[in-house]
């Protein structure tokens, strides 16, 4: 009673604004938008290889368990994955590599949560350049891998796993189901990595990656049947890379414009409407950055 005695009367001298006071948690600060010093760590490269790796087992397993379940259903109906299974096989591989890499890379596996970061200002832009370069190569090498197990010629006749707007579908409503999918996840990313409730939390660190595997199958779910699910640029570009048909190529954009689109509004939304603003603004000291630089 006399500790909480006088833990009222220290909020009524210094006010209810004490930082100190008012809060079990501190927000980190925001990263460099630019750190030439960053170039030369070992981590950062460490975190490059962990990014292409995980890519390219992301796309492998995924767009195998696609062309897998196209050709046991024309040799035997109903007896493939099916779209549950599918999105579980998406899902779950992305559960798996974030709980692999998250303490390497941060675990994002897709250009869309690397921007989303970005914007907040979780890291520098040459890492992000850096991990959505092997995000795609990474993913270009998984559907490589794909095509070389099931064959050209079955991989061409099932698509390659090339995301396209559906018949029946708008480009403009395949554009918004991918921003909508993308939004999902990484509001969902945010959401689990948000220092004041990892402070408060303690689950929610483990189920980190349990979560952000359930927004990958909840996302597919819904978008498998208008674009097929991209949510994932890098995903998108490595099978349109090696599928390499002009319907996918034509389509592309939507499946880089969608996911952009909807990583900048989850960013919106968790840090400045949820949080307040509570995470550093995105904005950038030319100043003291180009000192950085040498400039």
């Amino acid at each position: 009673m006399a500790g909480a005695a006088q833990g009222k009367q220290s909020r009524e001298a210094h006010g209810n604004n004490d930082i100190s006071v008012t809060k079990d948690y501190l927000d980190p600060p925001a990263v460099r938008l630019f750190d030439a010093g960053e170039l030369g760590q070992w981590s950062l490269y460490r975190a490059i290889i962990s990014e292409f790796t995980a890519s390219l087992l992301f796309v492998y397993v995924s767009i195998a368990t696609v062309i897998g379940h196209k050709r046991q259903t024309d040799a035997e109906a109903c007896s493939g994955a099916g779209v549950l299974g599918i999105a579980w096989a998406f899902g779950g591989m992305i559960a798996v590599l974030v709980y692999c890499t998250a303490g390497i890379s941060g675990g994002h596996v897709n250009p869309a949560v690397t921007f989303g970061l970005l914007l907040a200002r979780k890291l520098s832009l040459p890492r992000a350049l850096l991990y959505t370069s092997a995000q795609c190569l990474g993913a270009i090498c998984g559907a490589a891998m794909v095509r070389a197990v099931h064959g050209a010629r079955y991989y061409e006749l099932y698509g390659g796993g090339a995301n396209e707007v559906s018949p029946g579908y708008s480009k403009a409503g395949g554009l918004l189901a991918e921003a909508a999918g993308t939004f999902v996840l990484v509001y969902t990313v945010f959401s689990a990595t948000d220092p004041k409730r990892m402070a408060r939390d303690t689950h929610v660190p483990v189920l980190a990656p349990l979560l952000i595997g359930f927004a990958v199958v909840v996302a597919h779910l819904a978008t498998i049947p208008v674009t097929g699910t991209g949510i994932n640029p890098a995903r998108s570009l490595g099978a349109a890379v090696v599928y390499n048909n002009s319907k996918a190529w034509s389509e592309q954009w939507i499946f880089w414009v969608g996911p952009f689109s909807g990583a900048a509004v989850a960013m919106a939304y968790h840090q400045y409407i949820l949080r307040g603003g509570a995470a550093a603004k995105p904005h950038f000291n030319f100043d003291n950055g180009f000192r950085r630089l040498g400039c």
